[in-house]
């Protein structure tokens, strides 16, 4: 009960101070705005929004980078629904039923469910993460150095198996990537420098911030060049906020994709896109109206909305208790609480006890001004989309470019940022998902100095290692993520030739 009345005081302190509502706002309005355009995601608003929280109080910047999070991930069903352009990869999904609501008319309609479901998911995940995250730190207490090791390993690898529906090989290569990426630099136990190839920029190693703005801004740009979709609203807008009766029969399918949100959100790189997915696709199966998803029914708006905001609670979970994000925008959440000083892991609970209360509170505050801005700004935002690209894309790349260059105030990580921006697209080309990416520049260090610090501890025995439980549970489903993963890389690959050799006989 104590515990409760701490997260409610916190959120009584932020909805008093006059500043933190502001920046919650203007937050919120930022992230709606990245969400809603095509081709700007929560991972790239993260990351070209951090720089401004460098000078703010830790409360004021979790407050402002989590409206921005939670913005960002609802925006980008507007255009998902209106134009059948998904605004983030977490809106995909919702573009299925979205769309021919829209042409039906009732394209408002959709959008409005679409809102109050994103509020509804991450209300829901913020109570599942308050209620299970102090029971996770007494566990995250027993992890060692060698259950770290597994865990960023565990980590990479189902990324790399839920990252891709066709080649789980694809993710795995672009996951260790990212792993060998975070090898440049000075290693953190000596500070002997690796992979530096004489260049004295990158003994201070890879700077993740210009990467990720590389990776996924300039390759999406590099990627829109090549297309020609043109940006036509079909249809009017419509009414918005839909009556109590839409929701009523839903429930059932709102508890379902809050639930699969979570557990999609636990999961280290998974993403709200996969959970999104993952809850529409089960909805699809258990829904009584399923054969008619895809023709235009709210249900298959709600779940994919419901689960990828729902994926935001529970992606904090496993980043608040063993400092590994779930989520790619969680991973840049992560790195900005870093140059805050704030070091999330198990240790968390004892150094600073009222971050937990304070990222609840801020979630919650985050969500309404989410829903408040939703509805009220519906119909003008679709306006954003009649944005002609030759307009929106200039507008665009000076954005990362500054992005990059405030992250260390050096010209060289420009330089870099446009490198990675040059490889997430050839990976883009070649059908390479780059979530894992992100996860590997995360991890890798982790898995670094986790795996030779147990060695150093066991006085390099590999046996001692062995006799761990939690290490050997994560040692096993490593294992079993490998083994599931070269199935169904050979069944791929099987179907794939089948189908080579059909198109050569024929």
């Amino acid at each position: 009960m104590e515990y409760f009345q701490h997260i409610t005081g916190m959120f009584s302190a932020m909805a008093r101070d006059p500043w933190i509502i502001a920046l919650i706002f203007g937050g919120s309005v930022m992230g709606l705005l990245v969400g809603v355009i095509p081709g700007l995601t929560a991972t790239m608003a993260l990351a070209l929004l951090i720089n401004i929280s460098y000078g703010m109080p830790l409360e004021r910047a979790v407050a402002f980078l989590l409206a921005v999070y939670v913005g960002a991930t609802s925006g980008g069903l507007c255009s998902a629904i209106m134009i059948n352009i998904p605004g983030t990869p977490a809106a995909a999904a919702t573009s299925l039923d979205g769309f021919p609501l829209a042409k039906q008319g009732k394209g408002g309609l959709a959008i409005g469910t679409g809102f109050i479901a994103s509020f509804v998911g991450t209300v829901f995940s913020i109570l599942i993460m308050l209620t299970l995250t102090p029971v996770l730190y007494l566990i995250a207490m027993k992890f060692g150095h060698w259950e770290m090791f597994l865990l960023a390993i565990f980590g990479i690898m189902i990324c790399g198996s839920l990252s891709t529906d066709k080649d789980p090989i694809k993710g795995w290569i672009v996951g260790f990537l990212g792993f060998a990426l975070s090898m440049v630099g000075m290693e953190e136990i000596y500070a002997y420098p690796r992979f530096t190839f004489g260049i004295f920029q990158l003994r201070g190693g890879i700077p993740l911030i210009a990467t990720l703005i590389g990776v996924f801004g300039i390759s999406e740009v590099l990627g829109v060049l090549q297309e020609s979709v043109p940006y036509k609203i079909e249809g009017k807008v419509g009414r918005v906020i839909p009556s109590l009766k839409v929701f009523k029969p839903l429930v059932p399918s709102i508890l379902r994709s809050g639930i699969i949100g979570v557990i999609i959100g636990i999961i280290p790189g998974a993403g709200e896109d996969v959970g999104a997915w993952l809850a529409y696709d089960i909805g699809k199966r258990r829904s009584k109206d399923g054969d008619k998803f895809g023709t235009g029914v709210l249900e298959g708006v709600l779940c994919p909305e419901v689960a990828n905001n729902a994926v935001i609670g529970g992606a904090m979970i496993p980043l608040l208790t063993l400092a590994v994000p779930g989520s790619p925008p969680a991973a840049m959440f992560l790195a900005a609480m870093n140059l805050h000083g704030v070091r999330p892991g198990p240790m968390l609970n004892i150094e600073n006890p009222a971050f937990l209360p304070m990222v609840g509170a801020a979630l919650m505050c985050a969500s309404l001004a989410m829903l408040f801005w939703g509805l009220l700004l519906a119909k003008p935002m679709v306006g954003i989309l009649k944005i002609k690209r030759e307009v929106l894309l200039p507008l665009v790349v000076p954005l990362t470019v500054i992005g990059a260059y405030s992250g260390g105030v050096r010209i060289f990580d420009v330089y870099l940022m446009l490198f990675a921006g040059v490889l997430g697209y050839f990976l883009r080309q070649m059908d390479y998902p780059l979530a894992p990416m992100v996860l590997g520049l995360i991890l890798g260090p982790l898995a670094d100095v986790s795996f030779r610090q147990a060695l150093m501890q066991s006085r390099g025995a590999f046996l001692p290692l062995l006799q761990r439980p939690i290490g050997l549970i994560l040692l096993a489903s490593v294992a079993w993520l490998i083994w599931t993963g070269i199935v169904r890389a050979r069944a791929y690959y099987r179907k794939l030739a089948a189908e080579i050799s059909s198109d050569v006989s024929s």
